[in-house]
């Protein structure tokens, strides 16, 4: 069995090289056969792709998906000083 650390190194190897996530900002973490990733995202679409390709990296582990989806807008009104 491979070790956790070795295994969450190729996975964020493989968020920061996919060229569907090319993704640097994502914490990844293996207890036992569970995989976690924690981060912050624009979009669901990219949380759901994060959560493919990790899979991806790391068959047989189960993938916690808890990275957050930031609120991303436009800036509103100048403000005055």
């Amino acid at each position: 069995m491979e070790a956790p650390q070795y295994v969450a190194a190729r996975v964020q190897s493989a968020l920061a090289e996919d060229e569907r996530t090319n993704e640097l900002g994502i914490r990844v973490a293996v207890r036992g056969d569970q995989l976690f990733l924690h981060g912050q995202v624009s979009c669901d679409e990219r949380r759901a792709l994060i959560a493919d390709v990790a899979g991806e990296a790391a068959p047989g582990l189960t993938v916690r998906n808890e990275i957050a989806v930031m609120d991303v807008r436009e800036p509103g009104e100048r403000e005055k000083l």
